[in-house]
């Protein structure tokens, strides 16, 4: 009943930059943490930038310093810039939220977005 749909991830060359975002729509109450994670062929898929509902952030350390993960309340929508982009940023890059459905039956949600594809060439 909470979809979330991102867009923004292409081809790029090293050293170049993208900008992802995701929207969530549907039942929602509130949103308490949103977060992009990423999966290379083979490998699992791991947090990458989150932030929660008071501006909060975190990152993987090798993304420090070139990403920047931000949130906009009002629409719902998380973003995450990524400049200085490295081959090893390839991959398949999936938004994350969670929050309340319903305050007053206690329904709440933890959804996933459908992917979007980051290819970084060397």
């Amino acid at each position: 009943q909470v979809q979330l749909v991102e867009s923004g991830g292409g081809l790029v060359q090293a050293g170049g930059s993208l900008r992802l975002s995701c929207a969530a729509s549907g039942r929602i109450f509130s949103i308490d943490t949103m977060g992009w994670y990423r999966q290379a062929p083979g490998k699992q898929r791991e947090l990458v930038a989150r932030i929660n509902s008071a501006g909060i952030t975190n990152y993987v350390d090798s993304v420090k310093g070139r990403f920047t993960i931000s949130r906009d309340n009002a629409r719902n929508t998380v973003y995450l810039q990524m400049n200085v982009l490295k081959p090893e940023d390839t991959g398949a890059y999936y938004c994350n939220a969670n929050g309340v459905v319903n305050p007053h039956d206690g329904s709440w949600f933890d959804g996933w977005g459908q992917g979007t594809q980051v290819t970084v060439s060397s």
